[in-house]
């Protein structure tokens, strides 16, 4: 593959992941009982945060870039997922957050999200 053929595709593969991302919105929505608990995933970090659609408000989010992983020294593998999982699940608890609902923004339900998600449910959240 070109160097011009390898844009093109990583391009493609946003360009799909929106879509994707898109079309789960549609149907996935958070309100103040059951809020949204949406993820992102970039190539060096992980982010998760817990939003009311209904007031379009974020009550908790939590991220590989926070202040209690500042030692890490890989912030976007799977076992940093896991610990952002683990803490984004613990912050909701104390707002009294118990049930969610899982925005996977058009990612693949594997690896790094997967992981996130069952951190999240072993810490006290359910979806």
């Amino acid at each position: 593959m070109g160097l011009n053929q390898e844009a093109i595709l990583a391009k493609s593969k946003a360009i799909g992941r929106q879509r994707r991302h898109e079309r789960i919105r549609k149907t996935v929505s958070g309100n103040a009982a059951r809020p949204r608990l949406s993820v992102y995933r970039s190539l060096s970090h992980i982010h998760a945060q817990l939003i009311d659609d209904s007031k379009g408000v974020t009550i908790v989010a939590a991220s590989s870039l926070d202040k209690s992983f500042k030692d890490a020294k890989q912030k976007g593998n799977i076992a940093m997922a896991k610990e952002v999982g683990g803490l984004i699940a613990k912050k909701a608890v104390e707002k009294g957050v118990k049930q969610v609902v899982f925005d996977r923004s058009g990612y693949l339900y594997h690896g790094r999200i997967k992981a996130l998600a069952d951190a999240a449910r072993e810490a006290g959240l359910e979806f």
